[in-house]
């Protein structure tokens, strides 16, 4: 071991001799650099039991370890939210500048496809479109029993993000439900009145449970609101 060391440190043009001098030359060095300690292993002379200092300080150093990995999730959540904001912003201001019932799906597809970075996408409405939109929209009918699947989702109003159940999926996407790894679904309308946007990704990280909500709702509002002048028939409220 002493011999490995010995060759590390003299590619780098230093011997542990040298490191030993410099640390007793300047006895403050680790008052400077406490967060070194935390990387170093120190023995203690009790033989050949691990004293209490030496696990004391292992708990503490695995503690670390738990706490930085916590607050880098924290950290990426908060960059994902971030991101979903500009994300619906820019669809926002797309919308405003399109025409037509097709135009708007169209609008859609595109910026969910390349903001959202959407593997798949599949809209489905308890209403009906005019002819020249109805291209990839899934008419539902309110009495079909698959819908049962989404009871909770139904009732509760609120967009539904992470890995949905298979059957769902299937539901969803069809033959492309067996590619995705995590969706995001979000009610259009009140209680999903209109119908439900479903967005997919192959990416099991993509759309996980800490994304903002609120921030998806209003996407779904926002959507059903550029499609409410197009809708041929009034919907009640879904299932």
């Amino acid at each position: 071991m002493s011999t490995e060391r010995d060759l590390e440190v003299r590619e780098e043009g230093l011997t542990e001799s040298d490191v030993a001098a410099y640390l007793r030359a300047h006895p403050e060095f680790f008052v400077e650099h406490p967060s070194l300690l935390a990387a170093l292993k120190i023995p203690h002379p009790v033989g050949p039991a691990v004293s209490l200092i030496e696990r004391q300080v292992e708990v503490l150093r695995s503690q670390n370890d738990q706490l930085r990995r916590k607050l880098q999730e924290f950290v990426q959540v908060a960059r994902d939210n971030d991101h979903l904001h500009e994300r619906v912003h820019r669809l926002t201001l797309a919308l405003m500048g399109a025409h037509g019932a097709s135009g708007v799906l169209e609008t859609v597809r595109e910026r969910l496809s390349s903001d959202f970075e959407a593997d798949a996408l599949a809209l489905h409405l308890f209403c009906e479109l005019p002819e020249g939109a109805r291209a990839g929209v899934r008419r539902l009918d309110r009495r079909d029993p698959e819908l049962a699947r989404f009871e909770n989702f139904f009732k509760s109003g609120r967009p539904l993000v992470g890995r949905l159940k298979p059957e769902q999926l299937k539901f969803l996407f069809a033959t492309a439900a067996a590619d995705i790894r995590s969706a995001a679904l979000v009610p259009l309308g009140e209680h999903a009145e209109i119908g439900m946007l479903a967005v997919g990704s192959r990416d099991q990280e993509r759309f996980h449970p800490s994304l903002d909500t609120m921030v998806l709702s209003f996407l779904g509002q926002l959507i059903c609101e550029a499609l409410r002048p197009y809708l041929r028939e009034s919907a009640t409220r879904a299932p």
